[in-house]
């Protein structure tokens, strides 16, 4: 029987940066638009060789981040970005996307963080509307800015707390996890846990098992962003598991950063087979060259799970999320639906092309 389409397959999307979600040929129209030169790595040669082993290799990456973010500047690109970004996960499968952004990004040219963010809330409310996907918003504050103006983000992230599309339903912390101290950030955390807010940094990714166990404690996430090296140390990944911590494994990111040297060597089946809630994410695909599908055919290519599998973590995803009560339902009725289909050998063409 011919294996399931991957892109079918009912899932939710927790780990999308918002610029990273662009698309290279929106970036480049962006950039003609606003008469900004890219780099030649998000022209001819994308997507880029990258690499984050060190502070260089981590550079360069964040140059071609900060120049593509330079090309979201006003309203009507935020909201394309958020519209084209919904677009593509409904293309995919995905029935629930949470998109993380620092509205301090684009805070210039829109009158400040504010306005900034509620631009894009108001955008991920209309796309939900006008989609078969709710979109939620991941407030997240940098680890490269001081812990004051996480503070003053969680303050802004709380004023729009809520528990449905186009609503703030997390509080994160990004960027190269190497830089900053982690406990420094646990006020911040503090004021978006007393909104509600779920608390979604990112660690263990360029950094161990130390370093996953120092945010379960000072941070007390619901989710890890990335958290794949928690797997070095029986005692913290039990930890993780235990603790009902939800992973956001994202292995296009970790190949293309260099955590690991090929896709066989993500330890997704470690995780799986130790019992971790894992949801599977794109990252940053303008930068990766890969999208959430892609992480569900690296899982059947890489990995050997077999369709069962793949909607166990399809299924994942969606506890993992904190997509309404309705949202969820409906999703996993659809998955059953999906597991017992035929598979579609057209669609497999799709796939592979």
């Amino acid at each position: 029987m011919p294996e399931r389409s991957v892109a079918t397959l009912p899932k939710a999307h927790l780990h999308l940066h918002f610029t990273g979600s662009l698309r290279i040929a929106t970036l480049r129209d962006l950039a003609d638009k606003h008469d900004v030169r890219l780099p030649e790595a998000l022209l001819a040669q994308w997507p880029p060789k990258l690499s984050a082993r060190d502070e260089r290799g981590w550079f360069r990456f964040q140059r071609l981040y900060d120049a593509a973010r330079a090309c979201v500047t006003d309203e009507s690109d935020l909201r394309r970005l958020v519209r084209e970004a919904a677009q593509d996960d409904v293309a995919e499968g995905s029935r629930w996307l949470e998109i993380q952004v620092d509205p301090t990004s684009y805070a210039s040219g829109l009158g400040g963080i504010t306005p900034a963010l509620e631009i894009v809330l108001d955008e991920a409310r209309s796309a939900s509307a006008d989609l078969p996907i709710g979109v939620g918003v991941i407030v997240a504050a940098s680890r490269l800015k001081h812990p004051m103006d996480a503070r003053a983000l969680a303050r802004l992230a709380a004023r729009h707390a809520g528990d449905g599309p186009g609503e703030v339903i997390g509080f994160g912390l990004s960027n190269d996890e190497r830089r900053g101290v982690t406990t420094d950030f646990a006020p911040a955390f503090r004021i978006a846990r007393k909104a509600g807010l779920a608390s979604v940094p990112h660690s263990g990714e360029l950094l161990g098992p130390d370093a996953v166990n120092e945010t379960l404690g000072s941070l007390q996430p619901s989710r890890l962003g990335h958290g794949v090296r928690s797997v070095e140390s029986h005692s913290v990944l039990n930890r993780v598991v235990d603790s009902g911590v939800a992973l956001e494994v994202c292995p296009g990111s970790n190949v293309a950063l260099g955590v690991y040297r090929t896709p066989q060597e993500v330890p997704l089946r470690t995780l799986a087979e130790a019992g971790a809630t894992i949801a599977l994410g794109a990252d940053d695909p303008l930068l990766f060259g890969n999208r959430l599908a892609d992480q569900y055919r690296s899982a059947r290519e890489d990995h050997g799970f077999t369709d069962r599998e793949l909607a166990a973590l399809a299924r994942s995803s969606i506890d993992a999320s904190f997509a309404p009560a309705d949202v969820r339902k409906a999703a996993y009725a659809d998955i059953d639906a999906w597991l017992e289909s035929p598979g579609d050998q057209a669609q497999r063409d799709v796939d592979d092309a």
